[in-house]
């Protein structure tokens, strides 16, 4: 029995470490789905996000896949979170994956489930709020580094792993001022991922820019006056006017969408916000009352395309001029150009060598990239693309319907784990890229 047992020590550690990577390997799509799924359940919806209980379980999360992990709050109880997962290259520049904790609020009578319950319905499909806005790919990240590290790959550049707080409501205190920070600067970016759509068909979709947030508010003031006297210049003609104006040039950019012109992110889209005149009374409105004063907000959304520049003229000009006495105001104004005057797009060409290396990965997972498009709305990606820094935006979510701010928001858990598969295939890919390496990547000479 000695000289047995003797003869079986060498060779007893070997076969338990196969045996724990069958383990895991077999237990893994569960595991990736049950995590998607507790990770839904965390109430990070506005206005009182639950940072508090995501940072716990993030943090556990990448400790247990032994990454580093670095928590830091530029702005008190608004967590950013980054994980890295060091290369054999640390020198070179490194992977960014990014991520936002956030999700928007629902109606939930509207809902089938509990959108914060994550039910598992009989067809796979996961329901809750997160599961395509983007819940789903941070998690996908970290189950493709999962299955990357159980067979014992290597990045040589560092992969980095990020989580920020505030996307849905405009990402400034995550990661605008993550991008501002020393600890940015250190991780030298080489290339970063974001947030994609769901496709409705059989191919990924894959987005090189996005559409530039401007959200604006235009006042008419005039003499008030008696709900029956007609005279010039009220404040509710004067608006009216210019809603007229804005109308007719909404209409011009629809059709050019519907006409099949344009596809709907290569135009600017002007939508009606809120409306607001009157005087209010306990019943409503005093209705024989002219109002001195009228305003509309509305949400713009311009694609790198168009003359940004030629359409704030118009607001000035003709939408909002003072000889009417108008004034406007811009609640929220994106920039659309980068800091060396670009348009704030990623090349997908010959002239980005990660894009090549990029849609070659997708493409070993058999699965096709569809033409690359503009993102009709906006995502924290813009902050890196301002900074000239490449983005991808990508969500590995195929004949799947766009459901993100809808109700019923799911992702089925087969679509869901073979996004994981290709962000395997991604990461893997990315991380051993010998080429394009720091600032001798085109755009980025002037920074």
């Amino acid at each position: 029995m000695a000289a047995h047992g003797l003869a079986w020590i060498p060779y007893q550690p070997l076969l338990l470490g196969l045996l724990l990577i069958q383990q895991t390997a077999a237990s893994l799509p569960e595991d990736a789905v049950t995590n998607l799924r507790e990770y839904l359940r965390i109430k990070t919806v506005h206005p009182q996000p639950d940072y508090e209980a995501a940072k716990e379980f993030l943090v556990a999360y990448g400790k247990n896949l032994t990454l580093e992990v670095d928590v830091m709050e530029f702005v008190s109880g608004d967590p950013v979170i980054l994980m890295t997962w060091k290369g054999s290259n640390p020198e070179a520049s490194s992977i960014l994956l990014n991520s936002h904790m956030d999700v928007v609020p629902v109606e939930q009578v509207k809902w089938r489930h509990d959108a914060f319950e994550a039910v598992r319905e009989p067809s796979g499909d996961i329901v809750g709020r997160g599961s395509q806005d983007m819940k789903c790919v941070g998690i996908q990240y970290l189950e493709a580094i999962r299955k990357l590290q159980a067979k014992v790959f290597k990045p040589v550049r560092s992969v980095h792993v990020l989580f920020v707080p505030d996307e849905e409501i405009g990402g400034h205190d995550g990661m605008e001022r993550f991008i501002a920070s020393e600890k940015f600067s250190d991780i030298q970016v080489g290339v970063a991922l974001d947030e994609g759509l769901a496709s409705p068909t059989a191919d990924y979709r894959v987005f090189y820019g996005e559409r530039t947030l401007w959200w604006l508010s235009i006042k008419a003031v005039g003499a008030p006056g008696h709900g029956s006297k007609l005279f010039d210049g009220s404040a509710a003609e004067n608006l009216l006017k210019s809603l007229a104006l804005i109308s007719a040039y909404r209409e011009e950019e629809f059709n050019a969408y519907k006409s099949g012109e344009a596809a709907e992110a290569e135009v600017t889209s002007i939508n009606l916000s809120f409306l607001k005149a009157g005087t209010p009374s306990p019943s409503g409105f005093v209705m024989n009352l002219q109002p001195s004063e009228a305003e509309a907000g509305f949400d713009i959304r311009i694609p790198p395309s168009a003359d940004a520049e030629d359409l704030e003229r118009r607001i000035r000009e003709e939408w909002a001029p003072v000889e009417r006495n108008m004034t406007y105001e811009f609640l929220q104004k994106n920039v659309y150009r980068s800091v060396s005057a670009e348009p704030l797009v990623t090349p997908f060409d010959v002239s980005n060598p990660w894009w090549a290396v990029f849609a070659t990965a997708v493409e070993k997972t058999g699965v096709k990239l569809s033409k690359p498009e503009i993102f009709p709305a906006a995502t924290d990606g813009r902050y890196l693309r301002y900074k000239d820094f490449p983005v991808i935006g990508f969500s590995p979510m195929r004949e799947t319907p766009v459901l993100l701010h809808d109700h019923n928001e799911f992702l089925n858990e087969g679509v869901f784990l073979e996004g994981v598969d290709a962000y395997e295939s991604i990461i893997a890919a990315l991380s051993t890229f010998d080429g394009a390496d720091g600032p001798s990547y085109a755009l980025r000479e002037e920074l």
